[in-house]
């Protein structure tokens, strides 16, 4: 195992207690972006824009507001490698509400997913064995920047396409985070029984 880079990186914590709040957040906020696009037959390119920047803005407010529960101070290097990956998703959603169309929709979306999936895998990659979140970072990571991959191919084929797109890689994303969500408040509880007892 390497040692950490800096003295706020070392004895990364274990489970800790509120951490499943967030990544079930992202699970809801993935669920059901992903389920508005599976049942809506005929959206906008309006109704597109809004809700995937719905999507991204709430996926990158709730990284934000995570980092702390991660155990990393926001001005340690995971701290802001966090903190770039829920701007990207942030600032892209935020675009989209206000710029409309299947282009702006996928170059958007398609960055500010690449930026945020790179900097995951990074950390999970990073702290490999040594983080609870690191093998969901790898997954999520490596689901986002396909969906990022493949999104631009989309934009002759119009919104409901774009959205099929987006919308799969998010309930597989969904799927993920809600399955770490659950075990870390098991594991939390479980810490507690054991601490009361």
């Amino acid at each position: 195992m390497t040692s950490p880079a800096t003295p706020a990186e070392s004895d990364v914590p274990a489970p800790l207690a509120e951490l499943w709040k967030p990544a079930l957040l992202r699970a809801a906020a993935a669920l059901v972006f992903g389920a508005v696009t599976v049942f809506w037959a005929a959206p906008s390119v309006t109704g597109m824009s809004l809700a995937g920047g719905v999507y991204l803005l709430a996926t990158g407010l709730t990284l934000l507001w995570g980092i702390p529960l991660t155990g990393f101070r926001r001005e340690a290097p995971a701290g802001r490698i966090l903190s770039a990956a829920g701007a990207a998703l942030t600032g892209a959603g935020v675009a989209l509400l206000f710029l409309q169309g299947s282009l702006v929709f996928a170059v958007v979306g398609a960055v500010g997913l690449a930026v945020a999936s790179a900097s995951e895998l990074y950390l999970g990659i990073r702290f490999r064995g040594r983080h609870v979140l690191a093998r969901d970072w790898l997954a999520s990571g490596i689901i986002g920047l396909g969906t990022a991959g493949i999104l631009p191919f989309f934009v002759g084929l119009g919104p409901h396409a774009l959205l099929g797109v987006a919308g799969g890689g998010a309930i597989i994303s969904g799927v993920l985070w809600i399955l770490a969500g659950l075990s870390l408040r098991h594991d939390a509880r479980a810490a507690a029984s054991k601490a009361v007892n």
